[in-house]
């Protein structure tokens, strides 16, 4: 079966998330924030979606048309409607559309058409529209797309026109409580994005559920939180800050008592990082997620100095990762960019550094990767991006 994948931000993240969770073919980026690919599963959307930080929407290719065939274009939007409608839980049907990349069709002049085939049929239909040229995931969820209607997303691609219906949009709400609504915050140390610390830990290709996760720079806890969500259950989290070690714990009392987590063993302790090895036992950890200290972010900063001594403590700490890690076991890991500054280069002995971008992808336009192919993650006109590092130990 043929699925669309709606990215992040960032397509270089989503797409090696993508290829980490899922074993896809014929993979092609459309645009920088439309992906199609084929599965030889059928994958279950609304399940899958929860657990993809950068994807926003998942859906299925229904049908294509040539370009410029606008009487085909109509006609295939009309049945797939019609086939929702058909099969929708009754009261109005709500549809809309979304486009990718360029747009070769009118979605104003489709969706009065697609309201008008309704009303000869005496079905009541309501047209959803946006200022933008997609629906977001918000107003897909708000006017019940999914549950009671049909949200049409097309996508440009050479000289055929793709056709596909949403499955699945992200569950910004969850994401936006687990990110803002935790008892526990340090917005002054920074906060990590749960979407980010969702991918990190699928970019870590787990082996099971069961599988040691450590975050030794555990700070509020949101990988351990992430992971546990994802269904983890083997998880130590370890900080030199008490605090930071006592807002874990709360946040972690706090998501397990909303998910309902149970069945979690968690270990929490007041660490330096450059002990770690003499408190977890040698080659048994399965992956290190973690975004250590980034360095101070306010102020006259001498960029010169912090980038030396980050090194020093980044070294340090893949010295003692090296250790307790299984052979093959991975660090994914985020280093700070300083803007306008020499990248961070701590020692890694032992370790290669892997590229994540699907082989077919790694020369597209939208992929963008800095030159020792890790990823970086961040908005225009920070001062500190982050650089996502994986690592694995050879």
């Amino acid at each position: 079966m043929s699925y669309f994948f709606v990215l992040g931000t960032n397509p270089a993240l989503s797409v090696a998330e993508l290829a980490s969770v899922l074993d896809l073919k014929n993979i092609h980026l459309l645009s920088p924030d439309f992906l199609i690919a084929d599965s030889n599963q059928e994958i279950a959307p609304e399940n899958l979606i929860k657990c993809l930080g950068g994807t926003i929407k998942i859906g299925r290719i229904v049908s294509e048309v040539k370009a410029g065939g606008s009487y085909d274009l109509e006609q295939r939007v009309e049945r797939l409607a019609a086939e929702k409608q058909a099969i929708s839980v009754g009261g109005k049907f709500n549809f809309g559309f979304s486009d990718y990349g360029p747009q070769l069709f009118d979605k104003k002049d489709l969706g009065l058409k697609l309201k008008q085939y309704f009303a000869q049929r005496k079905i009541s239909s309501r047209f959803v529209i946006s200022r933008e040229k997609t629906l977001s995931s918000v107003v897909v969820t708000q006017n019940k797309l999914l549950r009671r209607g049909l949200e049409i997303v097309l996508a440009a691609a050479d000289d055929i026109v793709l056709i596909g219906e949403t499955l699945a949009v992200q569950p910004f709400k969850d994401l936006s409580l687990r990110d803002y609504g935790r008892p526990a915050r340090d917005d002054l140390s920074g906060m990590l994005p749960p979407k980010l610390a969702q991918i990190m830990i699928n970019l870590a290709q787990l082996p099971s559920k069961n599988a040691l996760v450590i975050d030794p720079f555990c700070g509020s806890g949101t990988i351990l939180s992430e992971a546990a969500i994802l269904g983890y259950k083997n998880l130590f989290g370890s900080d030199v800050s008490s605090k930071a070690v006592d807002d874990t714990r709360k946040n972690m009392s706090w998501l397990k008592e909303l998910y309902k987590i149970d069945d979690i063993k968690l270990k929490l302790f007041v660490k330096k990082v450059e002990n770690l090895s003499k408190f977890v036992k040698g080659e048994t950890v399965d992956a290190i997620i973690t975004e250590p200290y980034l360095g101070p972010q306010r102020g006259r900063l001498d960029f010169k100095s912090i980038i030396s001594s980050l090194e020093s403590l980044y070294s340090l700490a893949l010295h003692e990762f090296f250790k307790v890690l299984k052979p093959g076991g991975r660090v994914v890991m985020i280093w700070p960019l300083y803007y306008g500054e020499r990248p961070i280069n701590p020692r890694y002995d032992g370790f290669r550094v892997l590229n994540m971008i699907p082989e077919t992808l790694k020369d597209s336009k939208f992929i963008k990767k800095n030159s020792r192919d890790s990823i970086i993650y961040g908005r225009p006109g920070q001062k500190v991006y982050r650089e996502v590092v994986v690592l694995e130990k050879i």
